[in-house]
């Protein structure tokens, strides 16, 4: 135990040294804090040239060192500031009977790095070392996208120019190096039609066992009279059409231990209890609970690993017009702090799946490889923990999934496209055709109210119906199993021979069910028992509801949601006489829709707000206030414009009727997204959301209310579930 130095502590209390660490992270030392050695004197002492070149040549090796040893977990090497006088000569190197007994390529490896991190880049330089400049140039390439080709041309250069440094002169020979760290990845071929990876005992194969097509690359040469297909080839190998890069998962979470700093952020979320009950972390939600008291073994030790899952596709380069599309697949591990947790570089990429289509109901294919790392992790892994320094079995466990709406459908099997597309609702849903707009409507929201409530009775204002069901209830995992039973469906997108996809041969029972597939998530033994499986996105559900709201209000042509077929379907259902359409094809202004004027109100309260540098983008250059439209807002943007822009602009632009509700919307939005969030507060906040569904259903059509506004009426369940949002939601996987 130690006297804590934080300005909390005050050198009063005594902590260990974890938590001391802790404390100065929350609270550390302030910026004028004046530094007194040798109790407040004031010694100058010119050090001597020695002295000054031992301590540069120290400060020069120590990081890189430190990072060769926690790489290769080789703990009882004597590091760059031990006192190897103060040990005896048999101690530590005792524990390592291995590593100069059997030159093994992992300790080959070890000793080539060791040199290269202690050898200067040139002599008398005290900067860099030539492990150190070399990691520093690659992660640069790294970060700008320096293709390999301009980096071996930097790399011949800086030789050219600087014989006397120790520098690699071709790409070759700087990966040979940086690969070493365990910087690697497998590629995988894989089948061009998501059929198949050709891995374990498919590893031979050259055609696809589906599809039968080939799994080289080919290219047509043109001859006077036939076509001929030739295998691609690059030095003498032929090159796979399609291949997987693939990270594995297994060393880079024994890394975090490895590493005496990572090592401690992983413990955090048991070291730091929550003394006010506040969900400021997905620790102190229900999922995490419930996971701790079924699973009672792996919650016993603070050092087991709980993972998300998140993916999303992208167009490379930039190119937003091409088509070509590759899925990233990243994992997060909760373990670390709020401050840590969501930082990109806290992110650990599991694999690269190349286009140019997007993998859609085969990703199953492609995850296999993690999903059997994931199995070996449950079992439990040998690490090494740098700050027990003793090794352990380490397990990990996927929690859920993150990912937009369509590609939780991709990763969960659920059709998110159709009349059952709410999979928190599963198959009681209430869902209506409208048939004149040709879509589904979700409405039917007053079943969530209480069965006192007079909305329950008023037929005239909703759909000419008494509503008397209770809200449908959550499907536990054993549920869905029993749903997909019978399910089968052949991964692989095969092209029949007039151009069209065809489908895998589907049962009878998957034309009664809106499954598409089983999960492969399903093949790890505790994912049934997960109470949150895969997320609803609130960053694309607040976009696509403000978008809705927006357009509409503004009767935006093509983008608004009441149009002439949306009153043919009130007509229809016989409901909102007021506004169905007249004989000659026109139809009254709804109370919702803005005038002239209200729109250059609405727009130019919007163009003349500016914000905090920072806080959010300029979202006055989206405004054309000649033509009266607003344009071009990002995700972020919306996420601003719902939550604190819309009660402002809409304030006098609208009858209080609408802007009233959309303001109680914008705050339902503004308390979900909040950091930390008091859980007696969730019932409320539930009660509050189907109170403004309802009344939106009194003034919008039906064709208002897509899936994702209907999504919203789940969002809290899932905060009771899973915690803050921003831990849950796209925006820092697509940034």
């Amino acid at each position: 135990m130690i006297r804590c130095p934080c300005p909390k502590c005050g050198f009063r209390l005594l902590q260990n040294r974890e938590d001391a660490f802790d404390h100065l992270v929350i609270n550390p030392f302030p910026s004028t804090y004046t530094f007194w050695i040798h109790h407040g004197e004031r010694r100058e002492v010119e050090p001597s040239s020695d002295r000054q070149e031992d301590q540069s040549e120290q400060h020069l090796n120590a990081p890189m060192l430190d990072m060769v040893h926690d790489a290769f977990n080789f703990s009882g090497l004597p590091g760059p500031e031990d006192d190897s006088e103060n040990e005896p000569d048999n101690g530590p190197m005792d524990e390592l009977p291995n590593l100069y007994n059997e030159p093994s390529r992992e300790t080959r490896n070890f000793h080539d790095l060791l040199e290269d991190g202690e050898q200067k880049l040139y002599p008398g330089c005290t900067k860099f070392s030539k492990l150190s400049f070399l990691v520093r140039l690659y992660h640069i390439k790294s970060m700008c996208g320096v293709s390999d080709k301009a980096f071996g041309m930097i790399l011949e250069l800086l030789a050219d120019a600087f014989e006397h440094a120790r520098i690699p002169s071709t790409v070759h020979d700087a990966k040979k190096v940086i690969r070493k760290l365990g910087l690697e990845y497998k590629k995988i071929d894989a089948c061009p039609n998501d059929c198949m990876l050709y891995q374990g005992n498919d590893q031979e194969l050259t055609k696809c066992k589906q599809c039968g097509t080939s799994r080289w690359k080919h290219k047509t040469k043109k001859n006077s009279m036939v076509r001929i297909k030739t295998v691609v080839k690059k030095n003498g190998k032929p090159q796979a059409a399609k291949i997987l890069r693939y990270f594995p998962l297994i060393p880079r979470l024994q890394r975090l231990y490895m590493s005496s700093k990572t090592a401690v952020d992983m413990l955090w979320h048991k070291r730091s209890p929550n003394s006010d009950g506040m969900y400021r972390h997905p620790r102190d939600a229900e999922a995490w609970k419930s996971f701790d008291v079924r699973y009672p073994d792996f919650s016993r030790d603070p050092r087991s690993v709980r993972l998300a899952l998140a993916s999303d596709g992208f167009n490379p380069f930039g190119n937003m017009s091409s088509k070509y599309s590759i899925w990233p697949v990243v994992l997060i591990p909760y373990n670390m702090p709020p401050w840590i947790c969501m930082k990109p570089t806290s992110f650990i990429l599991s694999m690269i799946i190349a286009g140019p289509k997007m993998p859609g109901n085969d990703i199953d294919v492609y995850l296999e490889p993690l999903i059997n790392e994931l199995k070996q992790l449950w079992r439990g892994v040998e690490t090494y923990d740098a700050v027990e320094k003793k090794t352990f079995k380490m397990q990990a466990v996927l929690m859920w999934t993150i990912s937009d709406f369509p590609g939780l459908g991709n990763l969960s099997g659920w059709n998110t496209y159709g009349g059952r597309a709410c999979p928190a609702c599963n198959l009681d849903a209430e869902t209506n055709r409208l048939t004149h707009s040709q879509k589904w409507c979700f409405m039917g929201h007053r079943r969530f109210l209480n069965h006192e409530h007079k909305y329950r009775k008023d037929r005239y204002s909703f759909d000419g119906k008494l509503e008397d069901r209770g809200p449908p209830i959550r499907v536990s995992g054993r549920d869905i199993l029993g749903q997909l039973e019978g399910v089968h469906v052949q991964f692989g997108k095969v092209q029949s021979v007039t151009g069209k996809r065809t489908r895998g041969q589907q049962t009878p029972m998957q034309d009664e069910t809106p499954w598409k597939k089983r999960s492969i998530f399903f093949e790890l033994p505790y994912w049934e028992n997960n109470e949150l499986r895969h997320n609803l996105d609130v960053m694309h559900i607040e976009k696509n509801v403000c978008d809705n709201i927006v357009f509409t209000i503004m009767n935006e042509k093509g983008k608004s949601k009441d149009h002439i077929k949306a009153r043919r379907d009130l007509q229809s259902m016989g409901i909102k006489h007021d506004l169905w359409p007249r004989e000659d094809g026109k139809y009254p202004s709804a109370i919702f829709t803005m005038t002239n004027s209200q729109k250059e109100l609405f727009l130019r309260t919007i163009k003349n707000v500016v914000f905090p540098d920072g806080y959010a983008s300029n979202i006055s250059r989206c405004v054309d206030l000649r033509q009266r439209k607003l344009s071009g807002l990002k995700s972020h943007d919306y996420h601003i414009l719902m939550e604190y822009l819309l009660p402002i602009a809409l304030r006098n632009a609208l009858p209080l009727q609408v802007s009233s509700v959309l303001a109680d919307l914008s705050s339902f939005f503004r308390r979900l997204c909040s950091k930390s969030i008091d859980p007696q507060q969730l019932p409320l906040l539930q009660s509050h959301v189907v109170h403004t569904l309802c009344r939106m259903e009194t003034i919008f059509p039906p064709s208002f209310f897509t899936v994702m506004v209907h999504l919203t009426v789940h969002l809290v369940e899932e905060v009771r579930l899973g915690g803050p949002m921003h831990y849950r939601w796209m925006y820092p996987i697509e940034r």
